[in-house]
């Protein structure tokens, strides 16, 4: 019988309530003993068996649990997954990491010392879309690639009462968004040897940046990723050109939407995209000409809990390392740095 892990979220706002309760509850190699939900009163209408308590402090005095999930606003990351990582627990924190590299680099040291799991919640690896662009990639498709443009607009022409729109604690786009595009894209070609960017507010009364057009430099290779929440006829996700030919891909991965409409992410169709969502490719390999669609591989954001069970049971290997989600911050910071210098700034 597969051994369950005991786990507890810290909160139970967007992140909590659309991914991480749904994931873990479904999950059979975990059991969601603890919700902490301070002022509203959801989820003991959707996890009637689950303990829903107002402090966090009881996730960490609780003996039996052994899986934090640290999804708290973004400025209090380090504070509370260091307490956590104190009280001996294993720690999953949510993107971004922390909002400053040397925070993620102290909650690395301590882990290490206390001997605990440390993740980041970096599930974007596990869209399908990007899957599908990491195969073709891998696969040679589009020959020396050359040319990598990634996005993840919205159309948001709003400023919503929320610590995400407050300026003083140190968020915005490229902190939410930013993570899972940077993410990505260090995934496929690792760290970049030079960064510049260009951050704005765009949003009437805005205070917060709402849209970034980051360049990551590679020996090579042009990589651009970009956000704005004033987007409202989506252009392409992803766009890659290389030697033998392209691929052009819109939409977006079904499974967030499906959890937020209270689906279970589980059954052989979860995080299938329909075919008509389906990238195009249009290249030669082999001297085979062919342009069409090409299957979105399905997505599936559950194998990243897969892969927390496998480390705490099996002594599998961690896939979302800290160190990774280190790096990602490293690159926001120095965008943040390129943007308001108006400059390329190495690494």
């Amino acid at each position: 019988m597969e051994k369950k892990i005991i786990a507890g979220i810290a909160s139970f706002g967007m992140s909590g309530k659309v991914f991480h309760a749904p994931l873990l509850s479904a999950h059979p190699g975990f059991r969601l003993k603890t919700i902490v939900e301070r002022s509203k009163h959801e989820a003991k209408t959707l996890y009637p068996d689950v303990e829903i308590v107002n402090s966090i402090d009881t996730l960490f005095n609780d003996k039996e649990i052994e899986l934090v999930i640290i999804n708290t606003p973004d400025h209090t990351h380090a504070e509370i997954a260091h307490r956590a990582l104190m009280a001996r627990k294993n720690v999953v924190v949510e993107k971004p990491f922390t909002l400053q590299a040397g925070e993620g680099e102290d909650l690395l040291n301590l882990a290490v010392h206390k001997k605990k799991l440390l993740s980041v919640f970096h599930n974007r690896r596990w869209d399908g879309d990007f899957m599908t662009v990491k195969k073709i990639i891998e696969n040679g498709l589009l020959g020396r690639l050359v040319e990598y443009e990634a996005h993840f607009d919205r159309f948001r022409n709003y400023i919503q009462p929320s610590w995400k729109e407050d300026a003083s604690v140190g968020t915005g786009t490229i902190y939410n968004l930013g993570s899972h595009l940077i993410d990505q894209a260090l995934v496929l070609f690792g760290m970049p040897e030079a960064v510049y960017a260009d951050i704005r507010v765009l949003r009437t009364d805005g205070s917060v940046d709402d849209f970034f057009d980051i360049n990551l430099y590679y020996t090579g290779l042009k990589v651009t990723l970009k956000a704005s929440y004033l987007v409202k006829e989506l252009g392409p996700k992803y766009h890659l050109n290389g030697t033998l030919g392209s691929y052009i891909k819109y939409g977006l991965d079904p499974q967030e939407e499906a959890l937020k409409k209270g689906s279970q992410p589980t059954g052989k169709n979860w995080g299938k995209e329909p075919k008509k969502l389906w990238g195009i490719l249009n290249t030669e390999k082999a001297g085979l000409p062919y342009r069409g669609p090409i299957e979105t591989v399905r997505g599936n954001y559950m194998a990243y809990y897969d892969n927390i069970h496998g480390v705490l049971t099996k002594d599998k290997n961690l896939i979302v390392k800290p160190e990774e989600a280190i790096n990602v911050i490293k690159i926001i910071e120095t965008a943040l740095e390129s943007s308001r210098a108006g400059k390329k700034m190495r690494l």
